[in-house]
This record gives structure tokens, sequence and C-alpha cells, in this order.
């Protein structure tokens, strides 16, 4: 018998989670198994799926494949009609030692079992201390989201929003400090929500505040995306006064237009991202952001999509995550006047061009400077701003390193 195989679709949080359901599965005893943990964030990511449960058939033909994740708890018949499927398992019974204890030996199981996702009012992100590279592990803290925009299936596949209440955040961290993490990375599916059902309502600021207060020895903590319009004071305050506090954001905007934004049901307007950019850059002015963007939106006119390309340029940011919109079944905006896909497809090809060179400004205005790099690998690690920097000097794995750098390509700078 051999050891499950796993195979990751999506988020840091899906990657966190297989990392737990591997640590399960070991547990519990599960052998010869292939389980596949989906994502459903666009259909082409539920097309991903399907075909790799396909391949992963192929190359285990006597396997038991178990498929789960937000695709597997938002369409469960997707996949339980698969004939190379076994069993389907909801995002809530993936993270339970008993669905694993189920699973072992002969796998006498329910086919689908995949509960109520909006009835669960915890969530389990103290199963596993971290996961990631040598020097940086992700923490879970919080999953879910209470917002309904009208283009996201992630609600029905994640839940309500839920929080891992603060001390059980900082135990984990300061026991992946003592394993020699140098940096750690909060996660979460609306991490601005974080608090919000914890007694005293408690917010995200208040969160990163204790951690830096009460593990003095991490020496970096990142937050990963962000709902810029819920950002709390107490979080702009540790972006101005707390070096430890890496100066890199991730901002879900989503577009560049208001009438767009609206329609996404979306909490703020463009002027609001502007401004947001515009203080926490003035607080911290080696701030760089990253930005989630959706191209060919329905009802998006030439003129509202030229709105997405100024704002590029309006908030100065450097790391694109470009999405062709594509309908997903069940949401609002799937019933909305579609645009067409050759349009959708030249214009995410023209924001990802828009995004070359926001990095190229970026890498450039490196050069000669002094970063603290943090080594993934020998000859490769990244800066506060989460840029990548090559060395022809192998370093230490895991170690911050200082680092002047002399140059770059197109994708990253050189030390």
């Amino acid at each position: 018998m051999t050891a499950p195989v796993f195979s990751n679709h999506g988020c840091r949080l899906n990657a966190y989670e297989t990392k737990a359901m591997e640590e399960l599965a070991a547990q519990n005893g599960v052998e010869n198994a292939v389980v596949i943990n989906t994502c459903a964030v666009t259909a082409e990511a539920v097309r991903k799926a399907r075909q790799d449960i396909r391949k992963l058939r192929r190359a285990h033909p006597d396997a038991k494949l178990i498929v789960t994740g937000c695709a597997a708890q938002t369409e469960p018949a997707t996949f339980a009609e698969m004939d190379e499927v076994d069993v389907v398992i909801g995002n809530t019974e993936k993270m339970q030692a008993s669905t694993w204890d189920g699973l072992s030996g002969n796998f006498g199981t329910e086919p689908v079992q995949v509960d109520d996702i909006m009835s669960v009012t915890e969530t389990a992100g103290h199963l596993i201390d971290g996961f990631g590279t040598r020097s940086r592990a992700y923490v879970q803290v919080q999953n879910g989201c209470d917002h309904r925009c009208t283009f996201c299936i992630i609600p029905f596949g994640r839940g309500n929003s839920r929080s891992v209440p603060a001390g059980v955040v900082v135990d984990q961290i300061k026991r992946l400090v003592g394993r020699g993490f140098n940096e750690v990375v909060l996660t979460g599916v609306d991490l601005t929500s974080w608090g919000a059902d914890l007694p005293g309502t408690p917010q995200l600021g208040d969160l990163v505040m204790r951690i830096l207060k009460l593990v003095p020895d991490l020496p970096r903590l990142r937050i990963s995306s962000i709902d810029s319009i819920e950002v709390d004071p107490a979080l702009m305050q540790a972006i101005a006064t707390e070096p430890r506090l890496m100066p890199h954001l991730h901002l879900s905007l989503q577009h560049g237009d208001d009438l767009i934004l609206k329609r996404m049901k979306r909490r703020h307007l463009r002027d609001d991202a502007i401004r947001f950019a515009q203080e926490a850059r003035a607080l911290r002015p080696d701030m760089t952001f990253g930005a989630d963007i959706i191209a060919g939106f329905p009802t998006e006119t030439d003129a509202m999509f030229e709105n997405s390309m100024k704002l590029v340029e309006e908030c100065d940011l450097t790391w694109l995550h470009v999405f062709p919109y594509s309908p997903r079944p069940g949401t609002p905006a799937a019933r909305m006047p579609q645009v067409d896909g050759a349009t959708i497809k030249a214009r995410a090809a023209r924001l990802r061009g828009q995004g070359r060179v926001q990095v190229t400004k970026h890498l450039a205005a490196q050069v000669d400077k002094r970063h603290q790099v943090l080594m993934e690998s020998p000859t490769m690690g990244r800066t506060e701003q989460f840029t990548e920097v090559t060395f022809e000097t192998p370093q230490t794995e895991g170690e911050i390193v200082t680092a002047q750098i002399l140059g770059h390509d197109q994708d990253r700078l050189s030390a």
C-alpha cells in the first residue's frame, strides 16, 4: 500500500488545508488514495480540476480518488457523476479527523459527504502550525465570507466568515518562530473581516499589533489579500509604525469603474481605492501594492474598461492578478448581459501588459538600493515588497540577508 497523493488547486488557504489533510490522512492510516483539493473561483478553475481528475485517474488506476475543496462544495454532483471519482467531500468534512478515519481501510463510506457550509460557525485554523518553505509559514486566521459580490461563488464554497481567536493565532506563531521561521503570512478568505464574530469584535489591525507585541522575535509579518475599504485604524497605525509588518499589500479591487463596482456589489468606489493607496504610501513610502482586477465583467464598455487601466497608474499598482471574467452559474452576474469572449481576452491582455510596465518600473527603481532579502532557496529570495531577487553567490536558505541590488531582468532583481 502507498501513501496518498495530494493535488492542490487555487489559493493559499487551499494549500494550507491540503497540508492539514495530508496530516489527517497520515494520522488515520489512509493509503492508496488520490485527493484533489479543488478551486471554484472561475469556470476555468473547475475545468482544470476535472482535467486533473482524469489525469490522476490514468496515473493511479487502482487508487481511491477523493475530490474535495470549493468546487466539490458548490457543485458536488458535477464530480460525483464522473466515472473517475469515488468520493466527494465538502470543505467542512475535509478538516475533520472522523472523515479521514472513515476513509481508511476499505473505504466503506458515503460517496458524497457535503453538508450545508452556511451552518458552520467555527474554523479549523488550529489544525497545523502553518506550512510553506523553510523560510516562510502561512497561518490561517479566518475562513468564509459574509459579502455577496455578484460574480463570486466562494461564499457558497466557504460559508460565512469565522475567525480564529487571537490567542490561538499568537500561540501558533510563537511555535513557528521557535522552529526557525523568519516570516509569517496571515491568510484567509476575507481577512479584513477577522474578528467580527469574536467577543468584543476586534479588528485585523488589533490582531496584527497583538502579534507584533507578543511575538517580539518574529522578524517579518505579512498579511495577504485585503479589502481596502475595511482597513481599520489599528492596521493603518501598524503600517505607519511597525517595520516588521512588510510593506506589501494585495488589494481586492476588482475594477476601476464606479458603475461596474456597484454592479459587482463591491463596497468601495474608485476614489476610495485611490485614497487608500495614497494614505498607505504616505505612511510607508516603500509600500507596494498588488491587486485583483477582473476584465470583461458583464456590461463593461470600452470606457469602463479604460477606468480600470487608469486605476493601475492612479493607485500605482505593481503586481496585478488579472482575471478574465467567466460566468459562475448561480451568481447574479451570470444573468447580466455578457461581454463577448474575444473582447474579454483582449482586455485581459491589455491589463497584463500594463502590469508588466508597472513591474518594470518597480524593478528599475530598486537598482542600487539595499534590501533585506528572505532567502527561499540558496540563490533566490524576496525583498520586503515580495520582489524576487536572484543571487550569484549561494546564501543560507531561510536567512534574512542584506543585499545590494545590482540590476534586473523582466521579472526579478539581481544582487
